[in-house]
């Protein structure tokens, strides 16, 4: 895939539109249906994957891994699965984990508890510098290990267990840690249990859900159990990716602060430990309706439908952020448009994703004279009604972050300023299509290689 660097410009202000369309297909789901399609018995079929730069990563590391994998032309693959444990390659292999750092959780649970593996693990100048502590933590009580040892970011080595046993884990707010866990406890010795009292996307548990034999999931009150029974064989599964909700969302943004303008979005998943956003918004008085809902392949999915609307102040209290993580940088944009104070609590954790999503959106909001205030785990922002002559240009340096560009473009589109976002190739990574959409919609930018 075309990586080469580029600046997006923005000059002029979108017009008004009333659109359908298709967003790009669903991240997690398409990396989870390869690593998951990878250890499971025979040939795994997935249609509309989602063809970015994070799911070519994860296509690479597993034929790496000895994997057979064949795309057979329009975003369908086959998976020859080899079972659980038949991971194998070389020491001196080396997996390229690229930006994605739910490849490389997921896939680290996986090999941690996969016999006679010895290779060194990396990633993009981006996520070498992500923690993998509390993975690290994790996959050595299954008995892995990483070298250099107290050594918390990439690159490092791993060395998997060849008697990986069960454990007992409380899962926090990482749903990556979690399917990490999962996907380890597959091949590990006995029982695996997770105990789940805030709820994180679930489409690892989703995707295993048909086998019985392997995983079973119950809930008391507000604990979530569960259950991985080890050493059991996964069936090969056909499944269809839809729209992921996350790139939806940057489009729902642009629509409801757009006068005069409409948008359907078909075809998006709509798991509810994704709705936070949309949830959040309804709240604020966001015109969203969620209509053909349906269940596929265990996933509820269903059309977007939004209007242009006035917005309430937002207010985001910590229960939101598992269910909002992506889009909190396109939602610090809306805010700074309503006029009032909304704040954004218990957003810690987003300081260790692509960037510190805090700090760096905070600068983006200074330069458009934005007030913005981060502390005790909160985020207070004063949104206003935007002077044009009072801001000249917004710069957005190149961060590595794929959701801060998108949001900076979206800033742009609605505001007509000159906003220059460098090495927005990025966003490749989940949305190759970004551009190709905001055309649709009739959005004009410059790329400045």
């Amino acid at each position: 895939m075309n990586s080469k660097q580029f600046s997006l410009v923005i000059k002029k202000p979108i017009k008004n539109f009333r659109k359908k369309i298709i967003v790009d297909s669903d991240k997690s789901i398409s990396i989870r249906s390869f690593l998951i399609g990878s250890i499971s018995q025979g040939v795994s079929l997935v249609k509309n994957v989602l063809e970015s730069e994070d799911i070519y990563s994860t296509i690479n590391c597993l034929r790496k891994l000895n994997i057979k994998i064949l795309n057979t032309g329009k975003k369908t693959y086959k998976i020859f699965g080899k079972g659980l444990g038949a991971f194998n390659t070389k020491n001196t292999s080396k997996l390229d984990f690229g930006n994605s750092g739910t490849l490389a959780r997921l896939i680290i649970g996986i090999i941690s508890s996969t016999p006679n593996i010895n290779l060194k693990i990396f990633g993009d100048k981006s996520l070498n510098k992500r923690s993998m502590k509390k993975l690290i933590y994790l996959m050595s009580q299954f008995g892995a290990e990483f070298f250099p040892k107290k050594k918390y970011f990439f690159p490092l080595r791993i060395s998997s267990s060849n008697y990986p046993i069960g454990i007992s884990y409380k899962s926090g707010t990482s749903a990556q840690l979690k399917s990490a866990v999962i996907l380890a406890g597959l091949n590990s010795y006995g029982e695996t249990e997770i105990f789940e009292n805030l709820k994180s996307r679930d489409h690892t548990e989703n995707m295993l859900k048909t086998n019985t034999n392997v995983i079973r999931v119950k809930k008391k009150g507000n604990i979530k159990r569960i259950k991985v029974f080890g050493k059991q064989n996964l069936n090969n599964f056909s499944i269809n990716v839809p729209g992921d909700p996350s790139s939806a969302a940057f489009f729902t943004a642009l629509t409801l602060l757009k006068s005069n303008s409409y948008l359907e979005i078909k075809n998006v998943g709509l798991n509810p430990t994704r709705l936070g956003f949309y949830l959040l918004l309804k709240k604020s008085g966001a015109k969203i309706t969620f209509v053909n809902k349906r269940k596929v392949n265990n996933e509820i999915v269903g059309d977007l439908r939004i209007k242009s609307s006035v917005l309430k102040p937002i207010n985001a209290s910590k229960k939101y952020y598992l269910n909002t993580t992506d889009e909190y940088p396109v939602l610090f944009i809306i805010a700074a448009f309503i006029k009032g104070k909304s704040t954004f609590s218990g957003i810690s954790d987003l300081k260790n994703k692509e960037s510190d999503r805090i700090t760096e959106m905070q600068k983006i909001l200074k330069q458009l004279g934005i007030y913005s205030k981060y502390q005790n785990d909160k985020l207070i922002i004063l949104g206003k009604q935007f002077k044009r002559s009072n801001v000249k240009k917004i710069k957005v340096p190149g961060l590595g972050d794929h959701r801060i560009c998108q949001s900076a473009a979206v800033l742009g589109l609605l505001t007509g300023l000159k906003v220059e976002i460098k090495n927005f190739e990025t966003v490749r990574t989940s949305a190759p299509n970004f551009l190709k959409i905001v055309k649709q919609l009739g959005g004009s930018f410059e790329k400045k290689i």
